[in-house]
């Protein structure tokens, strides 16, 4: 479980396919601080440590984390934004975060907004997503590429979100432009809620 405020960012130094598996090898100020089989945010996506090696770590994503999320696009020096799991005894400053991502969607539009920058973003949809919660509401929180965000101006396939200077400068939000590809968690509470109202 995250909370999607991001730590840092960590640098691609190494990528290995085998079979229909990617080892990412990442470099990060707190490596010496993580263990095998901790899990770790990445871009959004909740993968597992499967090495440690001084300042450098690794990680393993499988064909079906590669084809729903970003990571597949990823080269080496690429910077993702990354987070450790969530102490329970720690306050939620984001919203409840999975780390399992639902879709990509793409960058559409960038506005500057008086210091602050307004970010547009397009995904897939149809009825049958609506129903089961893939969706974005008013006010709601939706985690972008790791980042708890508050939705505003939603349509059915897109929705736009504000990025203060701060957190521009402190996630990949920095790298992002019109047609980049973006990893999309919809709000837990709302599948829940979709769920039930199916039913």
């Amino acid at each position: 479980m995250f909370s999607g405020i991001v730590e840092e960012m960590a640098t691609v130094v190494d990528i290995r396919k085998y079979g229909g598996n990617v080892d990412f090898t990442f470099e990060c100020s707190f490596t010496n601080e993580l263990k095998i089989d901790q899990s770790v945010s990445h871009n959004g996506v909740c993968l597992t440590v499967v090495a440690v090696d001084g300042s450098r770590y690794v990680v393993t994503a499988m064909q079906e984390t590669l084809l729903r999320s970003n990571l597949g696009l990823l080269n080496i020096g690429d910077k993702v934004n990354i987070e450790r799991s969530m102490m329970m005894n720690g306050r939620l400053d984001g919203h409840i975060v999975q780390g399992h991502v639902d879709m990509t969607a793409e960058c559409v539009g960038m506005e500057e907004a008086d210091g602050s920058t307004y970010f547009t973003f397009r995904h897939e949809h149809n009825s049958d997503m609506v129903r089961r919660g893939y969706c974005t509401v008013d006010k709601g929180s939706v985690t972008v590429n790791g980042v708890s965000l508050t939705v505003c101006r939603p349509t059915d396939d897109t929705f736009t979100v504000a990025i203060i200077p701060y957190t521009m400068e402190n996630t990949n939000f920095c790298d992002i432009k019109i047609g980049s590809v973006v990893n999309l968690e919809f709000d837990i509470i709302g599948k829940y809620l979709a769920r039930m109202m199916a039913h």
